[in-house]
């Protein structure tokens, strides 16, 4: 019976586009019925497109799986490709020249649509790893919106979780100096000369990307969290290597009425992982014939549709 649902549901997804600034931003909805409450999926850092996939071997489609799960329980989506990449690459000429506010923007953007195409009094936001970033930003303007969940976000602000990162691995020893003194540049908004710093710090430090980098370093989740009095469902999973449990436990403290899912076995790609093996972590990322943690797709369903506060006055203020 369930590969039933799940097929009538695949079936019911659609392509939808609303305008960017320079051209169209393309998603899939999935559309599970009239009256079905409305969750916005935005995507993580980088190339990521609207299934969860980047180029840099992610393959584990978690987004379109989740949206999928989601449907099977009455719950309609929308996921989207971001400004300037993908189905979205025309709205944007450079993919780069963007900031957590236009994420945030175009956020703002595909719920008007949704409301008018389904008649919903609001949408939630579903944000994940940098996604909960740009979702906590939207809420700073909270029409239409009936509350947030941020699965694997940040809690800190990006410079410490970097800093966090390099100092765990001791082989990157030798290039922490370097490395710290451009995280202080970035952090202090200016960028940082790449022309004699080691390769393996360029990925990271990219011309390119520190306009981006800099306003990411100013974004403090946290804090953003505490301003609003929108609802908050806050997700880490157990098995996640790149977001830290303090960065849940950060939201937290900010909005202690929040709810806290911890499925113990869940990782970044919302895959569950038996072992605490990085090896077999890291598979997981390019395996999109694994399922969805079940107790994510649970925990979502119960706080959308248990969550009472869903009318547009509450959202609204």
């Amino acid at each position: 019976m369930l590969s039933l649902v799940v097929a009538a549901v695949a079936a019911a997804a659609v392509p939808m586009t609303v305008s960017g600034p320079h051209g169209d931003l393309a998603g899939t909805f999935v559309d599970a019925g009239k009256s079905a409450p409305v969750v916005l999926i935005i995507p993580g850092s980088g190339p990521t497109d609207r299934n969860g996939n980047n180029p840099m071997g992610v393959t584990a489609a978690p987004y379109r799986l989740l949206a999928d799960a989601l449907g099977t329980k009455g719950i309609s989506t929308l996921r989207a490709d971001k400004r300037g990449m993908f189905g979205s690459k025309a709205a944007i000429p450079d993919a780069n020249q963007v900031t957590i506010a236009d994420y945030a923007a175009d956020a703002h953007n595909w719920l008007r649509a949704l409301r008018k195409r389904t008649g919903a009094n609001c949408i939630w936001l579903l944000g994940h790893s940098e996604g909960g970033l740009v979702a906590l930003a939207a809420a700073q303007q909270p029409e239409g919106i009936c509350g947030l969940i941020l699965v694997a976000a940040p809690g800190r602000k990006l410079g410490a979780l970097i800093r966090e990162q390099l100092q765990a691995n001791p082989a990157n020893a030798p290039l922490l100096p370097q490395a710290l003194g451009a995280l202080e540049s970035l952090e202090a908004g200016k960028a940082v000369d790449t022309s004699a710093m080691p390769t393996p710090l360029l990925a990271l430090f990219n011309p390119k990307v520190q306009p981006f980098l800099i306003d990411l370093m100013h974004q403090d989740p946290a804090a953003m969290a505490a301003s609003t009095k929108l609802p908050i469902l806050i997700v880490r999973g157990g098995k996640d290597i790149q977001v830290a449990a303090a960065d849940a436990a950060a939201l937290h403290a900010a909005r202690p009425d929040a709810r806290l899912l911890t499925p113990a076995n869940m990782n970044h790609v919302l895959k569950d992982v038996a072992s605490d093996d990085r090896g077999s972590n890291l598979a997981t990322y390019a395996d999109p014939g694994l399922p969805i943690d079940p107790a994510l797709v649970d925990g979502i369903a119960a706080f959308v549709k248990g969550t009472a506060s869903r009318p547009t006055d509450r959202a609204a203020h």
